[in-house]
């Protein structure tokens, strides 16, 4: 139910606040859905062991990541920016390396802005999935992480929940073919169906801002 009152986010008692396109809303509160699939275990095993780790490193290495922290923006469900603090700073950098499969850094390392891709043509059909993207290949040190919904109808113009598809190589060449890895977490691509994509660039553990897309399987 679409709302008129100041900004909001989170829940409250059987209600939930938050913010889309149209503006702020309110609805009943919803219980998380909690699969325990095995690509949710494996992230949460990355949280746990940086968790640990951030723990065991110095003083010193702790403030070098909380400095590091307040040059990287993000931004909340109501778009508005704030920057990290120490750990979230060491936990972003370090679970992005080891998507890369890369090692983890106890020092802060200096700021690294990657390039946002800047265009994307997807081709989708029942038998093939893959993205023709730009700049190709991709900078030195530097991965394409694909992100996908779950099939929706082609009427859908937005969407909220991406999971990881596939990871390019090291400055890999242009198209990434994925229907593969795609066809295992959500099912083969279903003719009519709308499938959204959010593409990222990783460099040395950082993040490049996501270009989001969709296309509809034909």
């Amino acid at each position: 139910m679409k709302v008129l009152k100041p900004p909001q986010s989170g829940s409250s008692a059987g209600t939930t606040a938050g913010r889309n396109r149209f503006g702020q809303y309110e609805r009943t509160r919803a219980i998380p859905v909690n699969p325990n699939s095995a690509a949710q275990g494996l992230v949460r095993a990355r949280m746990s062991a940086n968790s640990a780790a951030w723990r065991a490193i110095t003083a010193a290495q702790r403030a070098g990541w909380a400095d590091l922290g307040t040059s990287m923006v993000r931004s909340d469900s109501l778009g508005q920016s704030y920057t990290l603090q120490g750990n979230q700073a060491y936990a972003s950098v370090n679970n992005n390396r080891l998507l890369c499969g890369i090692a983890v850094v106890a020092d802060a390392p200096g700021l690294v802005t990657p390039p946002a891709l800047t265009g994307a043509v997807i081709t989708l059909t029942s038998a093939s999935f893959s993205i023709a993207y730009t700049p190709t290949p991709m900078p030195a040190a530097t991965y394409l992480a694909v992100f996908a919904s779950p099939q929706r109808s082609a009427g859908r113009n937005y969407e909220g929940d991406f999971r990881f598809i596939k990871l390019s190589a090291a400055a890999g060449a242009s198209p990434l073919v994925m229907l593969t890895e795609y066809s295992a977490k959500f099912g083969a691509p279903v003719t009519g169906n709308r499938i959204f994509l959010s593409l990222v660039a990783i460099t040395l553990g950082f993040e490049s801002g996501a270009l989001i897309t969709s296309a509809v399987v034909s």
